[in-house]
This record gives structure tokens, sequence and C-alpha cells, in this order.
């Protein structure tokens, strides 16, 4: 991501955003803009307002529109979710922005919180990686992706001569790439704070560039390590393999034909590439909708947009990381009992269960990126298994 001053007086700001979009407590969020576009080094007020605006007249990086559908998917109300549980405590030691909870399609929950509502738009860092992933699936179903065997290096200038040179595009899926990458949020020279600031020497693509000069650490296909930088690069074979960029192909093949309620945006790099590991702003409500639009097997109108096993591939375990009861699948994390997650740091998440027909959307500000072990992300997985408690108890009832 590129540093920028904001540069701009608080009036024409105030103007260009519309206090409206970010909260009613406007005066303290644009004092506490932040100025750089070091999201990891961010203090907590700097999160609490750059999250809900990082796309805003590029005060920090430039953006890829993706406009609302034509054609709103209705989300009825439900009746109320009796959950066993204080949610205005949860809500606060979450710090979650917001908070949606759909079963059989219509919102049983809804809650937003650090001044924060349904009408703005919150960013989703990784969670952006399991859209991406099924852009992958949408691509292989339109015939521009022949196989998930062929090595990426087939449809990415730029990786021949590397360590990607025989990684395939499902090794890339389940980061078993065998590449090494270093994920450490909280250190400035590691890969994950570097990469966006490498310019490539020829003028190409700097992602590529920076990901070319990675060394092997393990052969392809044994190992799992979390690498935003891979999830990168499948965003780059899936604009070379459609020709298209990544906001318009999500807005054409999904935003729009589903019938997503707002506009969004997808982040980009310096060359004008979306940072497809991350960073799609939109409504809380409209990630709801992505998880329901998996849940319902990526169909519109009853057209399937993946291949028929995709689905059940993508978001079953592929590929362990060690703990017991998870694992991992085409860029979303899995649960032996069948549910299924994207999660993004800073407590942004998209819980599905299949089974259950469960979808959960949060937008959060945590403490710090992966949130306390024991506190944050503990406590967010027992909300998860407390909705399906309370719908298993309404089953019973």
């Amino acid at each position: 991501m590129k540093k920028l001053g904001i540069g701009l007086g608080i009036v024409a700001l105030i103007g260009a955003l519309g206090w409206w979009s970010i909260g009613s407590d406007w005066r303290r969020l644009l004092l506490n803009l932040p100025t750089d576009a070091e999201v990891l080094f961010w203090t907590q007020g700097q999160r609490d307002a750059g999250f809900r605006m990082l796309d805003r007249v590029s005060i920090l990086v430039e953006s890829r529109e993706i406009p609302a559908s034509d054609a709103l998917k209705a989300l009825p109300e439900g009746p109320p979710l009796n959950l066993s549980l204080d949610l205005d405590a949860y809500m606060d030691e979450q710090r979650h922005a917001a908070l949606v909870v759909l079963h059989n399609g219509a919102i049983r929950l809804e809650r937003y919180g650090l001044d924060f509502d349904k009408g703005g738009r919150w960013t989703s860092f990784s969670v952006a990686k399991s859209l991406t992933s099924t852009l992958v699936g949408i691509a292989v179903q339109e015939g521009y992706i022949e196989s998930l065997a062929d090595p990426v290096s087939k449809y990415i200038s730029g990786l021949e001569n590397s360590a990607y040179d025989d990684v395939t595009i499902e090794q890339l899926l389940t980061m078993s790439s065998g590449v090494a990458w270093d994920e450490t949020y909280t250190d400035p020279n590691s890969d994950v704070a570097k990469f966006n600031l490498h310019v490539a020497e020829d003028g190409g693509s700097n992602l590529v560039s920076y990901m070319a000069t990675l060394p092997r650490a393990h052969p392809p296909g044994e190992v799992w390590n979390y690498s935003t930088g891979e999830t990168n690069l499948i965003g780059v074979l899936v604009s070379e393999a459609t020709g298209k960029t990544l906001a318009d192909y999500l807005s054409e093949k999904i935003w729009g034909p589903y019938g997503m309620q707002q506009d969004a945006s997808w982040l980009l790099n310096e060359d004008g590439t979306e940072i497809s590991g991350c960073c799609i702003q939109a409504a809380t409500r409209d990630f709801a909708r992505f998880g329901q639009f998996i849940l319902e097997g990526a169909q519109i109108d009853g057209t399937p947009l993946v291949p028929e096993d995709w689905i059940a591939r993508a978001t079953t375990k592929r590929i362990g990381y060690g703990q017991p009861g998870l694992g991992y699948g085409y860029q979303w994390w899995t649960y032996d009992d069948g549910a299924f997650a994207a999660d993004g740091i800073f407590g942004q998440g998209i819980f599905i269960d299949p089974n259950r027909n469960i979808v959960i959307a949060t937008n959060s500000s945590w403490s710090t990126a992966l949130g306390d072990v024991d506190q944050e992300h503990a406590n967010r997985e027992a909300f998860y298994q407390a909705v399906v408690a309370a719908i298993e108890a309404e089953a019973v009832d």
C-alpha cells in the first residue's frame, strides 16, 4: 500500500466523505484518521476510524468500485435469536462494528457498535481471500483456467525460473506451495509488511517481481504456510486468465447478479491491480449475502457459477495446519463438522454452517491483528457455537 498524507482540510473532507456514512461521531473519527497506509501499525483510534473509510477519496490507497446490484437480494426479518449470553458485553469485548446472523436466509440478529451502522462499509482484510478463491472456481467453470493441476507460471508471466515454477494452482489455493513466506504482522521486516512496498525494476507487476525472489522452503504440496502474497498471486492469475480486473469480474458474476445492496470497493496495489488477499470494503449485510451465496451452492437463479464439486472441495479440509478438528480448503478455514469460515485480521469474518443453514458476518476492530487467543478469537468462536446451539434448541422445541 502506498503512503499518502491526508492533505485535505476538515471541511472538504466532511463534504467528500459524508459524515452520515462514517458515523455520527465524525469529528472524533476524522481527528483519528491515519496519515499513512501502514495498517498493521496503526493505533486503536486510527483503526476505528480507518477501517470504515480506507477507500474514501483516495485518502490512503486507490480502489476500484464494485457497484451495487439493480435487483436487491432481500434479507427478510426472522424472529429474534434467543442467545444465552450478554450480547452487549460480547459486542464491547469484541469491539464489533457489526454483527449479522442469518438463518435460512433471514436476519435473526443484527447489531452495530463503534458508531458504525448498516449504511457504512468496513474493510474485509483476509475475508477477501475466500471471495478471490471463488472467482477461481468461476474462471474454471467458464474455461479460462483449464485445470487446478496447471502450474501457476502457465498463467502468470514473470514466475519462470522461480520457486513457483513447479507449483500448481491448487497448491496456491491451499497455501501449500512450499515457498518461503513470513506472515508476522508485528514485524516490519516480514514479507507481509514489505511486499506492497516493493517496486519491480522492469516496470512489471510489483507483486510478481517480489514473489519471484522468494526461496523454496519445502517441496510443493507438503507443508501449509499462511501467505497473503500467494492469494495476491491468485488474483493476478484470475485477471491474467480472464482478461478482467477482479473488481469487474466480482461485479459481473456475483455482486450484481446476486443482488448486493450497496456499492463496494477493492483496494489496489501501486500497479493498479487489486490486493486480492485483502481489502474489499462492503456493508456487513453484503458480506452476509456473500456467505448466503456460498451456502446456496454459488448459484444464480439455479445456475451454478462454479464446477459441480467446487464448493465441497473448497470448503472442506484439503490440508491440516496442526489444530485438531480444523483444516484449510481453497482459502477457507474448515471445521471437521462441516462448517467453514472466511477470516480476516482484526476480527473480520464470515462463518457458514451448511448443516444448519447459518451465516454469521462480523466486522470488528480488535486490539491486535490476530486477537488474543484466549479472548477475542476464542470468544468469537464460542459465539459461533452459541448461535449453533440456539438454532438447534429451536429445532427441538
